[in-house]
């Protein structure tokens, strides 16, 4: 079956979507935990400063009818006072103490996720990344990693004081006063809290939405930006700008869903904090009037009922953004939760370093079910032989070389490097060994010296110029202001295909594998640049083992074997010499390209406005 372009699951039910997000929750955990000493010591100053901010209005209940009393002692006063003071500075200070204490927990929990996605992004098969929109994905990760911090700062510096704040003052209200003031609060703490869990979790399926149409506004703009030239090629900026404007109006209707729901949030969040207020001045103020409770005992109350509620109006906000920060990581660790496909067998091996010898053996693959590439492909490289492979396009050339890499595994037969199918050999050593020419060469942005050093890490410079000399890119560097410290530009579109395919070649020289891959290295060379690159190519090929994957074939009869594939097979195989005399398929090919290179009558085309 074909697999679908989203690396996402499918839209789930409500039900499934909250276990989703305490699986979700679940994987977080460890990455906190690895700080645990840290965490715990946050934790009891989260505790302390909540118990000194619960204890102020005490001391000012004191203060109020010490102050009210006639017979009062002046210095009674005073000395609460400056409990009041030290009593609020130990908020202050315990508050800090606790954002320095998980300052390191929170970044560092930040970078390990952000790494093990990259590294998995990285360690995901090429049929991911050839589907992939990579727009989204770049956003998935961008909002993931901005969602941690603020998850883990909402969760640890709103909701948990918030809750011990709230159990410290109905433990105040239940042993100095009647139950209804608990009975009161805990009624409107419990009205508020479902309330806004039930709409928050209406308005989730919103803030879903929201994220993909973000993010599908996001791929659609970078694909248009990334294919720039096509889009001028076709005149089709104004088509462009409608595909991206309709994007943009789905992400917008979203949006404005988004905030109306809130708005209607915020409201019913209000009614319900002022009747609880309500009901509890009232009480408060019933019992003075009583003389049940003091002046000082109606600031208390009040005090406490600002305490609560402040913290509990914006816990409504918290527990939104801890939703929507919830559903932004879930689509982070979704791209965690892709198959590899391609992964290393538990007991893989290195593979040795030295001379390398090649066989594919009753080889088939396909891409897909219903669309073989690859039909019983046998044939051997021996160690420091060249091997070259020609055929029409779309006979399964290049098919070749993604299967020795292992961007895919075979679906039938074996292929053997130094007699072991490289499925039982790592991934890291298999690659290692090989160095390739592609075909279509991608630059990164950066400058010339950057992509050939991109090679050889630790290659010193002087490496790195004799590699661009053995390319014969040196004189075309010489003439650059920058020289080796020119930018190529996105995917080095600043360079032409021949300089950048000389970069390519220069970077697979430095590497110095003992296999090469050469995947049409000169298609993109004129001839005399192709000439004068052949005899490096010739000279880095001595001694190694070498595919060549041609389509020019004067740049392959000195090989030291021909196979000629079609439809996926090979149809002949031999020396240049041999299959010239068997007058085939490839002695067909050989007079139609001399017949082409013979011909010096150029068309002229004239264009007319």
């Amino acid at each position: 079956m074909r697999r679908t372009a989203s690396p996402y699951p499918a839209p789930v039910s409500p039900a499934a979507a909250n276990a989703h997000l305490g699986a979700t929750l679940h994987k977080l955990l460890p990455y906190l935990w690895q700080y645990k000493w840290r965490v715990l010591l946050a934790l009891s100053c989260l505790f302390s400063a909540k118990l000194a901010n619960v204890t102020v209005p005490l001391v000012f209940k004191e203060m109020i009818d010490g102050l009210s009393s006639t017979q009062q002692a002046l210095t009674l006063p005073a000395l609460l006072l400056l409990l009041y003071g030290a009593l609020r500075f130990s908020t202050s200070l315990f508050t800090e103490l606790r954002e320095i204490l998980f300052a390191r927990v929170t970044q560092r929990a930040v970078r390990r996720i952000a790494l093990e996605v990259f590294r998995h992004l990285h360690e995901l098969s090429l049929r991911f990344h050839l589907e992939r929109q990579t727009g989204g994905v770049s956003r998935d990760i961008e909002r993931g990693s901005r969602s941690i911090s603020s998850l883990i700062s909402y969760t640890l510096y709103s909701i948990l004081p918030t809750l011990v704040e709230i159990t410290l003052v109905l433990v105040i209200l239940l042993l100095r006063y009647d139950s209804a003031f608990v009975l009161i609060t805990l009624a409107s703490l419990a009205t508020y809290v479902v309330f806004t869990i039930k709409v928050s979790n209406w308005r989730i399926a919103i803030r879903r939405k929201l994220n993909e149409m973000d993010s599908a506004a996001n791929t659609r703009a970078i694909d248009s930006l990334l294919n720039y030239e096509t889009v001028k090629y076709f005149n089709n900026e104004e088509y462009e700008a409608r595909r991206y404007d309709r994007q943009m109006q789905e992400w917008e209707d979203a949006a404005t869903r988004s905030q109306v729901s809130l708005s209607w949030l915020n409201l019913g969040q209000q009614v319900i904090i002022a009747l609880g207020v309500t009901a509890m001045m009232w009480r408060a103020a019933s019992g003075v009037v009583d003389g049940s409770m003091t002046i000082g005992d109606l600031v208390l109350v009040n005090a406490f009922l600002i305490q609560l509620y402040m913290p509990l109006n914006f816990l409504g906000v918290v527990y939104r953004e801890i939703r929507q920060a919830l559903a932004d990581i879930e689509r982070m660790f979704d791209l965690l939760a892709v198959n590899r496909e391609i992964a290393d067998a538990p007991d893989a091996a290195c593979l040795a370093a030295g001379a390398v010898q090649i066989r594919f053996s009753e080889v088939d693959f396909s891409y897909e079910p219903n669309r073989q590439i690859l039909q019983r492909i046998d044939f051997a490289i021996p160690a420091g032989r060249t091997v070259a492979v020609v055929g029409e396009s779309g006979s399964g050339k290049s098919t070749l070389a993604r299967l020795l890499y292992r961007f895919y595994d075979v679906s039938a037969g074996h292929i053997l490097v130094n007699g072991v199918d490289l499925r039982d050999l790592t991934q890291t050593s298999l690659r290692s060994a090989i160095g390739i020419v592609p075909q279509d060469t991608v630059l990164f942005n950066d400058t010339i010296y950057y992509n050939i050093h991109y090679g050889q890490p630790e290659a010193s410079r002087e490496q790195v110029i004799a590699a661009a000399a053995a390319a014969q890119l040196s004189s075309f560097i010489d003439l650059l202001p920058d020289g080796y410290e020119t930018r190529v530009g996105e995917r080095g579109l600043k360079l032409s295909g021949g300089e950048k395919q000389r970069v390519a070649i220069a970077r697979a020289l430095l590497k110095n594998p003992p296999v090469l891959i050469f995947d049409e290295a000169t298609s993109a060379l004129d001839s005399k640049t192709e000439k004068a690159i052949q005899a490096s190519l010739d000279n880095a090929a001595r001694g190694r083992t070498t595919l060549i994957i041609a389509h020019r074939l004067s740049t392959i009869m000195n090989a030291d074997e021909i196979l000629v594939m079609d439809a996926g097979r090979i149809v002949e195989r031999g020396s240049h010499m041999k299959l010239l005399d068997a007058s085939g398929l490839y002695a067909q090919m050989w007079a139609l390209q001399q017949l082409e290179e013979s011909s010096d009558a150029p068309a002229l085309l004239v264009s007319q406005c």
